[in-house]
């Protein structure tokens, strides 16, 4: 027999050298990270306790000793005196078997008329919710420091960039601004999320409903929900919710990547646009001229976290037949350490960004070059000459060669040069030829103009207020 043990024992290998029963005691296990719903699940079974009471189900007494039993759970959780055990499996039956060591018999009738399949999709949908609250909480606090960005440098002038080469001159307001829309949107997906999740599973119990007469309504409504969800089968074995707050989550790491990677260039030396505080970078253990972007490098790295949360999930639910599925408790740690990055991401972020030192002459000297005024000269041609677009652009384009053969940009190159490329340039083509100029005159609703730039800060400034 001890050769068989061993055997076994070998066979199911590695750390796992009490055999089979460790390994499904390991991977069905799930209070190692389903702990952290235990706010939610106490809030939940009180709900349901009170409910429960309220119907004639429980008589007072119990459903007032398991309220008050809960509340002792949740203090010695909270105070970290909570014997959490992997026997036990999960928070539910962690904390209800605290319970009744707590107040005896009345914590057996806890239960009735659920099951652990709408406990869990109840708990991990406040869950969720909540943190779809931090979200918006934490996009609008960015939004506002780029806002107060923007209407600093309203007028700031700098290279707009396409391909990452110099484009058009825009300002730095007009940047700042472009991110307080994707974050606008990103806000908005969480609202939206956060509206359709607010539906109650509690009562579906573990499928079909139960046969007592419980009132859903009265436990949607203690829990901050909306309604009840109206299919029992639906109830437990929806995860959208879930899906829908990695995948706002996920766009809203992707918009936090970009301006992190923004970050990182305009901070190199080559660049020079900006200087992050001390607070946000590090220096280098060998060469004492460097500070280094870290906090931005790990926000861009730290998304793939996000994105691969969102995959992952995705994965488990595409295959799974109706109502619950013991693969549903891999939702759950995806969804955690995805929230723990965004909100950690979004943090920094603000930080950042609103004691960032913005180099005004680098900026401008950078707009300045690169030919940025092109489309202007262009533009110039068609409205002052009355040459068709593609015409102006054939001339603009033989000007710019000529720059880059002296050496210079557009506005060095003399009149007589501007002319022996079209006659109709004259002397007042230069007033476009400067890069404020050339924001000055983009004032279409969303432009780059100063103008523009200060009504859409001014608008901003009244949605964040």
């Amino acid at each position: 027999m001890t050769d068989d043990t061993n055997s076994s024992n070998a066979m199911w290998g590695g750390r796992f050298a009490a055999g089979p029963d460790a390994i499904m005691e390991a991977i069905n296990a799930s209070i190692s990270f389903d702990k952290r719903l235990y706010a939610q699940d106490i809030r939940g079974s009180r709900a349901h306790a009170a409910m429960l009471a309220a119907t004639g189900i429980l008589t007072n007494s119990d459903a007032e000793a398991i309220g008050e039993g809960l509340l002792t759970v949740l203090s010695e959780i909270e105070a970290g005196d909570f014997p959490f055990s992997t026997a036990l499996e999960d928070i539910h039956m962690n904390v209800e078997a605290r319970l009744k060591a707590l107040i005896g018999e009345p914590a057996g009738r806890l239960h009735t008329a659920r099951s652990r399949n709408d406990q869990v999709a109840t708990d991990f949908r406040l869950w969720v919710r909540d943190q779809a609250d931090a979200a918006i909480t934490s996009l609008t606090a960015l939004m506002k420091v780029l806002v107060a960005q923007a209407e600093q440098g309203a007028d700031w002038v700098m290279p707009g960039f396409t391909h990452l080469q110099t484009a058009q001159p825009v300002t730095w307001g007009h940047h700042m601004m472009a991110y307080v829309e994707m974050f606008a949107r990103d806000r908005s997906r969480f609202e939206d999320a956060r509206k359709r999740m607010n539906e109650c599973p509690l009562g579906s119990a573990a499928l079909a409903g139960t046969g007592f007469p419980i009132d859903r309504h009265m436990t949607a409504q203690a829990l901050g929900f909306d309604r009840p969800m109206a299919n029992s089968l639906d109830g437990v074995s929806d995860r959208d919710f879930a899906l829908e707050f990695l995948s706002a989550a996920a766009i809203c790491s992707v918009h936090l990547s970009r301006l992190a990677e923004e970050l990182v260039i305009w901070s190199s030396a080559q660049f020079r646009f900006v200087a992050m505080s001390d607070k946000w970078s590090t220096g280098s253990s060998i060469m004492p001229q460097k500070r280094n972007p870290d906090a931005a490098e790990l926000i861009r790295a730290k998304i793939g976290r996000v994105l691969g949360a969102a995959v992952a999930l995705f994965t488990v639910m595409k295959g799974l037949p109706l109502a619950y599925s013991k693969d549903m408790q891999e939702d759950k740690e995806q969804v955690f350490d995805a929230a723990d990055t965004l909100m950690l991401a979004l943090a920094a972020m603000t930080g950042m960004m609103s004691d960032l030192t913005v180099n005004t002459a680098k900026l401008e000297a950078a707009a300045s070059s690169g030919f940025s005024t092109a489309t202007d000269l262009a533009d110039w041609l068609v409205r002052e000459a009355g040459l068709p677009f593609r015409e102006a652009h054939h001339v603009t384009g033989s000007l710019v060669a000529l720059a880059e053969k002296k050496g210079c940009d557009l506005p060095d190159l003399s009149l007589e040069e501007l002319k022996s490329a079209h006659p109709a340039l004259t002397e007042a083509v230069y007033s476009v030829l400067g890069v404020h100029n050339s924001v000055a005159s983009r004032q279409s609703y969303g432009g780059t103009a100063p103008d523009q730039v200060r009504a859409q800060v001014a608008r901003w400034q009244g949605l964040l207020a």
